[in-house]
């Protein structure tokens, strides 16, 4: 069962009896950016971990797991990198030990930042049961496609709406699309130069990709911004292979604030956008 948790960018999964924490994007020393063009920006570590820790006495999990871009470079480590990310998690496994991380695009050299006992996972995933997680900028492995449902991150969904003044909103949504199994097990077919057959173990089972749903995460740390999915027009690329393939139909995604409030359709939000 996964449960959003209301007021947080972050969901909780409940599988044979553990608590699986959700988090994502968290980009430790976005600042260093900002520094570099003359705007000095103090270390906002802190308050990203206080936030955490905060979500972790609530919920107790025993799990925490990070869906990707834990810093903020992508290929290399900034100076503030080496400070904040070892002592965010110094501080954090104060407060849950089991803490594992999925690979995002922006972690390239995180190992030597972390805890020898933070685990590592590929970019492609790993599986819960039912539920498969991955960072977003790549595909999801083989083996997550036969889970029901597909938890990503990555693109940062916000929505973007103006009323009739002319004043405009922007916030962080919870995105939730329906999936052609079929059309993906055609795509990585093409990927693969071959029909998808299932594994021998599954042969009796199922022959393909029994997903059905995707949900798409916010990012956690609320100093970014992110992309306006009720703005991207048709022709725009999603900076994720799977959302820019015909599997998704994202037309007819729902879409929620973080205080659970459903908005509606993002094909129905585009027209409060204009």
């Amino acid at each position: 069962m996964l449960t959003p948790i209301k007021d947080y960018p972050a969901i909780l999964f409940s599988n044979q009896g553990q608590k699986i924490l959700l988090i994502a994007d968290l980009h430790l020393g976005w600042e260093m950016g900002l520094s570099k063009k003359g705007i000095h920006v103090p270390s906002q570590m802190p308050k990203l971990r206080d936030r955490v820790v905060r979500l972790v006495s609530k919920i107790h999990p025993d799990k925490l797991l990070i869906l990707g871009d834990v810093k903020h470079t992508i290929t290399k480590t900034e100076l503030g990198e080496w400070r904040d990310v070892p002592q965010f998690f110094s501080d954090l496994v104060e407060h849950i030990r089991d803490i594992q991380i999925i690979r995002g695009n922006h972690d390239g050299n995180l190992e030597p930042l972390l805890p020898p006992a933070i685990p590592v996972h590929p970019a492609s995933g790993i599986a819960f049961g039912e539920l498969g997680v991955f960072h977003g900028h790549t595909w999801p492995s083989k083996k997550l496609l036969k889970c029901r449902t597909l938890l990503m991150a990555h693109v940062h969904p916000t929505v973007t709406l103006f009323d009739s003044f002319g004043f405009r909103m922007m916030a962080p949504v919870w995105v939730k699309a329906r999936i052609d199994a079929g059309e993906l097990s055609k795509i990585y077919g093409q990927k693969q130069a071959k029909p998808w057959t299932g594994d021998k173990k599954l042969k009796k089972r199922s022959l393909g990709p029994k997903v059905c749903q995707l949900f798409v995460m916010p990012c956690f740390n609320h100093f970014l911004g992110g992309r306006p999915i009720n703005k991207l027009s048709t022709g725009r690329k999603y900076i994720s292979p799977l959302l820019r393939s015909k599997a998704i139909d994202l037309d007819s995604a729902d879409v929620s604030l973080l205080d659970g409030s459903f908005l509606g359709k993002v094909d129905q939000l585009r027209t409060l956008a204009q």
